[in-house]
């Protein structure tokens, strides 16, 4: 497993914790997600194995928000 801290941009409300939460969970090899929105960032355990740190990014951009490494 391996830990990744993005940086998410557009989030206003809980509303877009719960689906930036929700959009990174449902990707294969993801464990466990924490969204703050205070500090507009998403905390990331998954298997690289299973999934690519790009693909994390494509899915919170997929969902509406903006999202670097």
């Amino acid at each position: 497993m391996e830990q990744l801290t993005l940086k998410v941009g557009g989030m206003t409300c809980m509303g877009c914790v719960s689906s930036v939460t929700r959009v990174l969970k449902a990707v294969p090899g993801v464990s466990e997600v924490s969204v703050s929105l205070e500090h507009a960032q998403a905390r990331v355990d998954y298997d690289p194995a299973l999934t690519k740190r790009e693909d994390l990014c494509a899915v919170v951009e997929e969902a509406g928000f903006d999202a670097s490494l």
